[in-house]
């Protein structure tokens, strides 16, 4: 794998198509998959997006085929299971994510609660979001930071973040000095 740092060095380095060892060529790739996530050069997540959102659309018209035949219970749990599970598989990495992407994910998130709650098409999603209590992707990516900022404060966490966190010593006693709920950001 090449990491390019700068735009300069990227316009003047031009990378091969294909790599020949003993033989054998070997076509590069602009895109690398791990643990089902698309990543690209530009770490833009667009494929990866994109590919879920494939995906979770195939699965919602398979259950619209037979959504006649289950209770809306029996509906949200495939739905849960099948959808919304593809939608927060590694979704923290789409913080900070340009704003169509997470359109995108919402849109298929909008389209399985019509599903569910058979919506039509045109009527305002907010409240059928709030019955079934389901949050916006965009508040489901942040709620899933936010969490894992608590537990890795709380040694709850990853050892790898927790062990990150130092907590702040005063030099001196203030009222706030009891309240160890702030960490100290280590320096690197």
């Amino acid at each position: 794998m090449i990491l390019i740092t700068s735009k300069h060095n990227q316009k003047s380095l031009s990378l091969p198509f294909s790599v020949d060892l003993n033989g054998t060529s070997i076509h590069l790739s602009s895109t690398v998959r791990n643990l089902g996530v698309t990543l690209d050069q530009n770490l833009s997540f667009q494929q990866h997006v994109s590919r879920t959102c494939q995906i979770c659309y195939f699965e919602l018209r398979r259950i619209n085929s037979i959504r006649h035949y289950l209770s809306q219970d029996a509906l949200k749990t495939l739905i849960s299971a099948f959808v919304l599970s593809r939608i927060d598989y590694c979704n923290s990495l789409l913080a900070g994510c340009p704003k169509q992407l997470i359109h995108k994910l919402q849109k298929v998130q909008n389209n399985a609660a019509r599903l569910i709650c058979r919506t039509p098409k045109f009527d305002h999603i907010s409240p059928v979001l709030h019955t079934l209590h389901w949050l916006p992707v965009e508040q489901r990516i942040k709620y899933k930071l936010l969490l894992l900022a608590f537990k890795s404060v709380n040694n709850d966490g990853p050892s790898y973040l927790s062990d990150l966190l130092k907590f702040y010593i005063l030099s001196r006693q203030l009222r706030s000095s009891s309240d160890t709920r702030f960490p100290r950001i280590p320096s690197f």
